[in-house]
């Protein structure tokens, strides 16, 4: 029986980018997209909040207990098991860090509470890197980027792609008692606007990425920030509740794909710049040490 591909049927956007990399790389790429979904599946499921956080539990017991063996004989059948072994394997194949897929646990598991409160730019910065910067820097490592600046770009795009999620999901949020920001659009802008930094930050270190996997990245990166750009044109909060949640169509992503080309171009006409979100990693330093993960 063949393993479900979570990245085609739950990631419209990053599947699409996807591809145009590498078969490898993109079954590698959806082994860390499974692993990621049945951390948020855990989180988001319609049961009692004890059960989740048993759940949740177990399965970090058992990432960590499994993370020291190469025994593939002690899984399961458990589908959740499996895909498990598959991340594991794939972080030692790609020198990802044990720490990095802790970071990303950690912070899934931060919203398994009654009701999640984010008021302060800190909070939010460290949230984000932990369930979506680290996937940046993952991926990275699945790309076999070395460059370091690229890498700190790695996490920013992740990073940039969580607050467009954020300010994308106001409604749905907290129906679940979960305010990451204040649900207003004054706030959903100022989100965006921080979004746009990140995504600004990580253009130029793409030049460090194989020219075999450059092009995903743009089309991912292109297409992912046009959700916040629709956002926008929602105008106000009365628009924003009404429209539903906000997605790219099948239409607009061959446009964005398109385009992506002079983004290619571009990217190789573009000097390397320095760091431009220093400050906020050393904000995220407070918490978490990215210079260690890095």
């Amino acid at each position: 029986m063949n393993k479900k591909n979570y990245l085609a049927i739950f990631a419209k956007s990053f599947n699409w980018a996807g591809f145009f990399l590498p078969k490898k790389i993109y079954e590698d790429s959806a082994k860390l997209y499974a692993f990621c979904r049945v951390l948020d599946d855990i989180a988001d499921e319609k049961t009692d909040l004890d059960s989740k956080i048993k759940r949740f539990d177990e399965m970090r017991n058992f990432l960590k207990k499994s993370y020291d063996t190469d025994n593939k004989e002690i899984y399961s059948s458990n589908e959740n098991e499996k895909i498990i072994y598959d991340v594991i394997t794939l972080a030692k194949n790609n020198n990802i860090k044990k720490i990095i897929l802790e970071d990303l646990v950690d912070g899934v598991a931060s919203d398994l509470r009654k009701k999640i409160h984010i008021r302060s730019v800190k909070d939010l910065l460290v949230y984000s890197y932990r369930v979506a910067g680290t996937v940046g820097l993952m991926m990275s490592k699945i790309l076999m980027v070395k460059d370091r600046r690229a890498l700190k770009g790695a996490i920013d795009l992740g990073i940039a792609m969580q607050l467009t999620n954020i300010a994308r999901d106001v409604v749905e949020d907290k129906k679940m008692n979960r305010e990451y920001i204040k649900p207003d659009f004054e706030n959903i802008k100022a989100t965006l606007k921080l979004a746009e930094m990140f995504y600004e930050s990580s253009f130029s270190s793409i030049q460090k990425i194989p020219f075999i996997c450059k092009f995903s990245i743009i089309v991912a990166r292109r297409i992912y920030r046009q959700i916040g750009r629709k956002i926008l044109q929602k105008g106000n909060m009365e628009n924003y509740e009404r429209s539903g949640k906000v997605y790219v169509n099948n239409f607009e992503k061959i446009y964005h794909t398109i385009i992506s080309i002079f983004d290619l171009i571009l990217v190789y006409f573009k000097e390397i710049e320095a760091h431009q979100r220093a400050k906020e990693h050393a904000i995220i330093s407070q918490e978490v040490d990215l210079d260690e993960r890095i």
